[in-house]
């Protein structure tokens, strides 16, 4: 979350009406988003509806006061991150311990100075953001040190195996037996090499090191040549490969980033379409913009998986239909490449029956 793309959520909860007005007033100055409800049940049900980035709470309240809504929201797993600031006439330093034990953040005294509601105010939000930020960093290690742990070791271990077959039994082995494991060696080396690609630059992605570089390009001819990489596995794998572009279509982008999506997802199409089957590229202007399809026939994928692709740490990697390995790194790489170009990546699939997945750019 980061407060430069989204408008900070202010829930205010007071059940004086001419506080919650005062308040209101202060923090649109700033133009943060401003929620104002007059008691805990209510600020209950709104923080239900849509999550706030953080909350004023009153504490002396009729029905449920400040103290009980801070407790509740603290027991919820989903809610308990919420900086509170609660906003009081209580002055007694026992009130205040209390309100701070309670789980709130910070304590206001009424009456109140703007400048210092603002100050507060602003300064939890951007701690509350660091947090979440620090959260999204953790979790990007987490799966870096996953891929490593896991999914490198894995084709490693089969390239090793390969290697150590030549080299100890190399006398017996007939020449069928040795370019068959040329081969065998070949498909593993290729298959270390785009994972290592995709890690290295979405590990650059997320730290935002790779650099935006848009120019007019062709898109058939980004199309023809990402699919030309994969002529070689589609034959091999009797899987026919097409791509159809309607008109001579052009669009501003990073040419580096929209060939890596095209390329990763014409390679996932492969990877999980049996033999007999078909992937198809194709190419379409609508609504003002440029609409690039990956199609297959393959296995597809459930209504869980699918709404999991793009989620970072979910378990959405599978071996692809004849054993290939995967990590699931290329979507997210996709998914942020597309971001990164004000474009969108989504997917339709349905299980047994094939997936298309739709990458968009604005013209």
């Amino acid at each position: 979350m980061t407060y430069t793309n989204k408008i900070p959520d202010i829930l205010i909860v007071d059940d004086i009406h001419a506080n919650l007005k005062v308040l209101s007033d202060i923090l649109k100055e700033k133009d943060y988003k401003v929620r104002p409800v007059p008691g805990g049940e209510m600020a209950l049900k709104a923080i239900e509806k849509e999550m706030p980035d953080l909350i004023l709470l009153d504490i002396m309240m009729p029905g449920m006061g400040g103290l009980e809504v801070c407790r509740r929201l603290k027991e919820s797993d989903k809610y308990r991150d919420i900086p509170i600031i609660f906003i009081s006439a209580l002055t007694d330093k026992v009130d205040i311990v209390n309100a701070l034990k309670c789980g709130g953040v910070d304590y206001i005294t009424k009456p109140f100075m703007a400048e210092e509601v603002l100050a507060r105010v602003e300064i939890h939000l951007k701690i509350f953001q660091q947090k979440n930020e620090l959260k999204q960093i953790n979790a990007e290690k987490d799966k870096i040190f996953t891929i490593i742990a896991h999914d490198l070791r894995s084709p490693f271990n089969g390239f090793l195996g390969l290697t150590e077959l030549m080299a100890t039994g190399s006398n017996n082995l007939s020449a069928d037996d040795l370019s068959g494991i040329a081969g065998k060696m070949y498909a593993s080396a290729n298959n270390l090499y785009k994972l290592l690609t995709n890690l290295l630059e979405w590990s650059k992605m997320q730290r935002g090191l790779t650099e935006y570089n848009p120019e007019n390009i062709n898109v058939a001819e980004i199309i023809n040549y990402s699919a030309d990489v994969f002529r070689e596995t589609a034959f091999l794998k009797s899987v026919e490969l097409r791509t159809e572009v309607t008109g001579d279509l052009h669009v501003t982008a990073d040419k580096f980033m929209t060939e890596t999506i095209v390329r990763n997802l014409v390679s996932n199409a492969l990877k999980f379409t049996v033999k007999g089957g078909s992937v198809t590229v194709s190419a379409k202007s609508a609504d003002g913009r440029i609409e690039i399809s990956v199609k297959d026939t393959g296995i597809g994928m459930d209504k869980e998986l699918t709404e999991s692709l793009f989620i970072l740490g979910s378990k959405t990697s599978r071996t692809g239909t004849e054993r290939e390995p995967g990590t699931g790194l290329g979507l997210l790489l996709c998914k942020d490449f597309a971001e990164k170009q004000k474009g969108e990546l989504i997917v339709k699939s349905e299980e047994g029956k094939g997936s298309e997945f739709v990458f968009s750019l604005p013209v």
